[in-house]
Parts: C-alpha cells; sequence; structure tokens
C-alpha cells in the first residue's frame, strides 16, 4: 500500500493544504471550552452581560471560520484523494494490458474487476478521510489532554490514564481486522466470478436445465462472503461500545475529581465544564478515529491487492526498438515452428508438442483437429500471445521473442473465436487496425469479408452505431466485420481462428476466394471444423491430442492420415463428399 502513496506527488500541494486546515479547524475547536468556562465564571457568575454577549459572538466567530477551514480541507483532499485514485487506476489499466495471456489467466477476469472497481474506490475512500482526520484526531485527543493541563492539572491525570487505554484498544482491534478484510476481498472475489459466469453462460446455463444448481453454487458463495462480513464486522463493531464505556468511566472519575475541588475551591466550575468538554471532544475524536481505522483498514487490505497485481511481472518481455529485430523480406518462409513446445501456466503438461513446420509467403494454410487438440494454440504463438515453451517460433526467419511488440504484431491480422466489436460506429470499429484508413480502404476490406450488403443495408452505411459486443448484429454479421477489421490493416499474415463459423457454405467459399485474390497475397492460417473450409488450402495441418498428426494438401492427408480421414467422412457421406468439398 505504501508504494501506491508515490502517486500522490502531483498533489503534494493538496495533500498538504488539507491536514493543515484541519488542524486549524481543530485549533479553533479546542478554544470552545475556554470560552464556555469563561463565559460560566465571568459572565454568568460575575453577571456581566455585556461580557456574556461578547463571548457568544465569538463562539460564533470560532464557529464560522472552523466551518470555512472544514471546507477548505475538504475540497483539498478529495481533490488529492480523487486525482490519486484517477492516477493508480489509469496506472493498474497500463499495468494490465502489459500482461500476458498466461498472466491474466492465472490471476484471473473477476479479480481484476474487483480491484479496478470496489478495491479502488475503497481506496480513493482511505486517501479522503485519512487526509482529513489522520492528524485532526490524534491532534484533538493530545490537545485536549494539554488543554486539560491548563486548567487543572490534577483532574488532567485522568486523560494521562484514559488516552492510553483506548489507544491499545484501538489499534489492537485494527491490527485483527486488516487480514480479516482482506480475506473479505478474497470472497467478494469469488461471488464476483460466479456473477460473471452466470452472465455470461446465460444461455448454455438455461439449455441444460442448470438454474437451481449454479443459484445454489452463488448462495453458497454469497453465504461465504456474507459470514466473512459479519465475523469482521462483530470485531469491528467492538470499537465503539469499549471506547464509549472506557470514557465513560473516565468522565465520572472526572467530574468526582472536579467536585472534589471545586468544593475545596482550588478550581472554578467553569473549569469543570471546560475538563467535561474537552473528555467529550476526545470521545468524538476517537469514535471517529475508529471509524477511519476501519476504513483505513479496508483502504490497507484493498491497496496490498491492487500492488500485489502492480508488483506482478509480465511474463511476457518483449526487447526494446534498439535491441529488437526486424523481419527479413527475402526470407524463404513466412512462418516457420521448430519443434515447438507449448505449456500454459504451472501445467505439468505440454498442450503443444514438438510442432515443426514451415509457410511460404502467401500460402494458405488450413489447421484442422477435434475439439481441444490445440489448434488455438497453435495460431495464438504466431502473434506471440503464448510463448513456447521449447522450439521456436519464426516470423520471416526471425524469432518472434526478437520482435519488438508493435513489428510483431504489425505483421499480422488476427480475427480470435469470439467476434467482438465496441461500441462506436462502424467506421471507428474499423479503424481499430489501421486509425488512418479512408473510407475507400474501409469499404474494400468489408467487400472482400463479404460484409458489404450487411453495412449498406444498416441506417448511416459507415456511421451506423454498434452496441456494445455488437449485440445490434447477428453471430455472423459480427463474424463478418471482425474479419473486416483484420483486413483494414493489410496484413502479411492473416489468421483466422474458427472465426467463419457463423457463415453458411456460399459465404464462407466466397470469404475465401476474396482473400486468396487480395492484393498483397497475405499469409493465410484458418481455423476451423469444417473441413470444406480447409479443403483447398496450400498446406493442411492435422492437429490431435496437441501433435501434429498429418500434414498435407486435401487428397494427400485423404489417403496417409486417418485423424483428418474420420473428421472427413464425420462431416460428409461417402456418395457425395467430393461434390460438397469441392464447393
Amino acid at each position: 500500500m505504501l508504494k501506491l502513496l508515490r502517486y500522490l506527488n502531483n498533489y503534494k500541494k493538496e495533500s498538504l493544504l488539507g491536514p493543515l486546515f484541519k488542524l486549524l479547524e481543530a485549533s479553533f475547536e479546542l478554544l470552545v471550552p475556554l470560552v464556555v468556562a469563561a463565559i460560566i465564571d465571568k459572565g454568568i457568575g460575575g453577571g456581566d452581560k455585556g461580557y456574556t454577549v461578547k463571548m457568544c459572538l465569538l463562539l460564533a466567530a470560532l464557529g464560522v471560520v472552523g466551518l470555512i477551514s472544514s471546507v477548505t480541507a475538504q475540497y483539498f483532499a478529495a481533490k488529492a484523494a480523487v486525482g490519486f485514485a484517477s492516477k493508480v487506476r489509469h496506472v493498474l489499466f497500463g499495468h494490465i494490458q502489459s500482461l500476458s495471456y498466461s498472466d491474466i489467466d492465472s490471476l484471473g477476469t473477476s479479480t481484476l474487476v474487483t480491484r479496478m472497481t470496489s478495491d479502488m474506490n475503497q481506496v480513493q475512500s482511505g486517501v479522503n478521510m485519512t487526509l482529513r482526520l489522520l492528524l485532526r484526531s490524534p491532534f484533538v485527543v493530545f490537545g485536549a489532554m494539554i488543554m486539560a493541563f491548563t486548567v487543572d492539572a490534577k483532574a488532567a491525570m485522568t486523560f494521562v490514564v484514559t488516552i492510553p487505554l483506548l489507544s491499545v484498544v484501538v489499534f489492537g482491534i485494527m491490527l485483527i481486522c486488516i487480514p480479516l478484510y482482506r480475506r473479505v476481498q478474497e470472497r467478494l472475489d469469488s461471488v464476483l466470478l460466479s456473477t460473471r459466469e452466470n452472465l455470461t453462460g446465460v444461455r448454455v446455463i438455461r439449455a441444460f436445465c442448470k438454474e437451481e444448481e449454479e443459484t445454489g453454487r452463488f448462495l453458497r458463495r454469497n453465504e461465504m462472503l456474507t459470514e466473512a462480513q459479519k465475523f469482521v464486522g462483530r470485531i469491528s463493531a467492538l470499537m465503539n461500545p469499549v471506547t464509549l464505556v472506557i470514557i465513560d468511566f473516565s468522565i465520572i472519575v472526572l467530574v468526582y475529581i472536579g467536585a472534589l475541588r471545586v468544593d475545596q475551591g482550588m478550581i472554578t466550575q467553569g473549569a469543570v465544564v471546560a475538563l467535561y468538554n474537552y473528555m467529550s471532544q476526545i470521545l468524538v475524536e476517537l469514535i471517529k478515529l475508529a471509524n477511519l481505522i476501519i476504513s483505513v483498514t479496508k483502504s490497507i487490505a484493498c491497496g496490498n491487492r491492487i500492488q500485489a497485481v502492480l508488483d506482478m511481472q509480465p511474463s511476457m518481455r518483449f526487447p526494446g526498438e534498439d535491441e529488437a529485430k526486424k523481419g527479413n523480406p527475402q526470407s524463404q518462409y513466412s512462418v516457420e515452428f521448430r519443434h515447438a513446445d507449448l505449456r500454459y501456466g504451472h501445467s505439468g503438461e505440454n498442450a503443444l508438442t514438438d510442432i515443426d513446420f514451415n509457410v511460404k509467403r502467401g500460402e494458405t494454410v488450413g489447421i484442422i483437429g477435434g475439439t481441444g487438440s490445440g489448434k488455438s494454440s497453435l495460431v495464438n504463438m504466431i502473434p506471440r500471445f503464448y510463448d513456447s515453451f521449447a522450439g521456436k517460433v519464426l516470423v520471416d526467419g526471425v524469432n518472434v521473442k526478437d520482435y519488438s511488440r508493435q513489428e510483431l504484431r504489425g505483421k499480422i491480422g488476427v480475427v480470435p473465436q469470439k467476434a467482438v466489436l465496441f461500441k462506436g460506429t462502424v467506421r471507428d470499429n474499423m479503424r481499430w487496425g489501421n486509425p488512418d484508413a479512408s473510407d475507400e480502404e474501409i469499404n474494400a476490406a468489408i467487400a472482400v469479408a463479404q460484409a458489404a450488403e450487411v453495412v449498406a443495408g444498416k441506417e448511416g452505411g459507415l456511421d451506423y452505431m454498434i452496441a456494445q459486443g455488437g449485440k445490434n448484429l447477428s453471430g455472423g454479421q459480427r463474424q463478418r466485420l471482425t474479419i473486416a477489421r483484420a483486413l483494414v490493416k493489410k496484413p502479411e499474415i492473416l489468421i483466422l481462428d474458427d472465426s467463419a463459423s457463423a457463415l453458411d457454405f456460399a459465404t464462407d467459399a466466397a470469404l475465401r476466394k476474396a482473400i486468396r485474390e487480395m492484393e498483397g497475397s497475405p499469409t493465410v492460417f484458418i481455423v476451423s471444423q469444417r473441413a470444406a473450409s480447409i479443403a483447398h488450402a496450400d498446406k493442411i495441418i492435422v492437429l490431435d491430442d496437441g501433435r501434429i498428426a498429418g500434414i498435407g494438401n486435401h487428397d494427400a492427408l485423404l489417403k496417409s492420415c486417418e485423424v483428418y480421414r474420420e473428421i472427413y467422412n464425420s462431416q460428409f457421406s461417402t456418395e457425395n463428399g467430393g461434390k460438397e468439398a469441392s464447393r
């Protein structure tokens, strides 16, 4: 948490002025009991109405000045806290963007969302309250004790006993609560994970009639969160009653001693009232301090969770521009896999093993295999979304690990399995690949992606507003527009990761034909479950359980690769298989 405070550097003035104005307000507040004592002893006791009125006006003035100081302090504290949270949120989001797929997989999406939202809001609130109250409350507590000594030293000894006792209670409860609040946030992550999974997979849940089961799982996680919150709540709730009991006993002792001292003529009645007021101030401030500590405890737990993400070093390092290599345009092969293995996270087994093949420039490569055979894993190694565990992956004759991020991914256009469009116009979405693309270039890419009729049929054409996630488009329309977005980039290598699954056979065939005829002849990787979609590829790679089961063209694989033959026969009947595959 302390490491995060460096982001307050741009708000040094506000971080200083906020507490200073609070201390100024507290100073005026400490003068109030003395003024009240003077009114009782001299004004009321002496029968001097003029003096009483004058002192009452002074009380009003102290109240006004204190209010102005408090509002000013709140302004500076809020400005610093909001600016600090904005900076940390920006840094955290940027850091998350630098993490590899493996890092994000290990952390989990739900916990990252929690740390960006709930944890960040808690830290912001904690910083705000700290700037306003962290110095003010101890200042008032010890200031009240010092002022009590100026009134009567013997009666003020009550303060000397009370304050350390209260400190033990407050800080003891705080030390117990800090790890418990961390556990609460972890349970909250679990609840958010369950919520996210249910919202994302609501159709699957309903299709398999799993509503009751998922409701039960959510209730169990929610129950665990509730129990954790109740447990820490019970402990933190002890703070107020325990401190009140201590203060009440202290007030009883103080009034008793004060009464004896007044009876002996050693102090005045106004002095006793002043001492009582100072003890009341301590009570109020300690309640504030207790609430502050609870808030700060939560903030520290949340801040540590945020810092844990920031401390996580990306597992994937890219060389700097000076160290990075450039691809060799004269290289014989566009992409090469040299006995590459892939292993996810800390898994003990390889997801891909001994992948070895090469692809010439302009070739179309089909990748097919059963579910879970590693098709997407293979193509994700080309743009270096995942690093090879062993072996090498080369693009234009250079190891992908020797490229800079911009250089490598500038060569590659990727259309992932899940078609994702962002809220904005069609034009805005298309320019993700090339911010400077003209409308002509965008329309050309849309035509190749077989999406010209989709855009033409929408009101506004390229200015048609797409909803978040492309919710106002069909699955096929989303897929065609995501393919167009990748084509606008004019990539040297185009990866279509099962991105035409929602297209009919005719549209799929037209798309493949248009891509083959594209200017520049990109190297194309087509991942598909359909044998028909890759039958005309220059090279087909068949995967089975993370290994290459066969490489060749369609006809050769039908003769030599049993896995490919089984996939093909499961999709086409023997009688019309040749006709279907030739479409």
